[in-house]
């Protein structure tokens, strides 16, 4: 992030802006896992309703996050920007090995009370 211009700050921070809402990450990970798949298939897989899922997509293509592909009355999505996947990879091992630090100092702590 040191050699990138202050003109495209704006651009990261609006990156991390639409990837900073659970429901979008709840999305993406399944569509990551899955690789493409209907409106209808994510909100079932998300527990979120299918126009929630439409409003969240909807910012995702635009954002040129996701793909669309419409097959007849059908459209599917998939995650289009690779870097996507790669940062929630580096976010998701920093949060994992934070919590495994987490819990081995609650299990020290333990230990050492008994």
């Amino acid at each position: 992030m040191h050699d990138l211009p202050d003109a495209l700050l704006d651009d990261v921070a609006e990156r991390f802006r639409l990837l900073g809402d659970v429901s979008r990450l709840r999305i993406l990970r399944f569509l990551l896992q899955r690789g493409e798949a209907s409106v209808g298939e994510i909100a079932a897989a998300t527990g979120c309703s299918q126009a929630n899922v439409s409003k969240h997509l909807r910012l995702l293509l635009g954002a040129r996050v996701v793909g669309r592909r419409a097959e007849g009355t059908m459209a599917y999505y998939r995650v289009t920007d690779p870097g996507v996947a790669e940062l929630c990879g580096l976010v998701c091992a920093g949060i994992r090995r934070q919590a495994e630090q987490q819990a081995a100092l609650v299990g020290l702590q333990r230990g050492g009370q008994q």
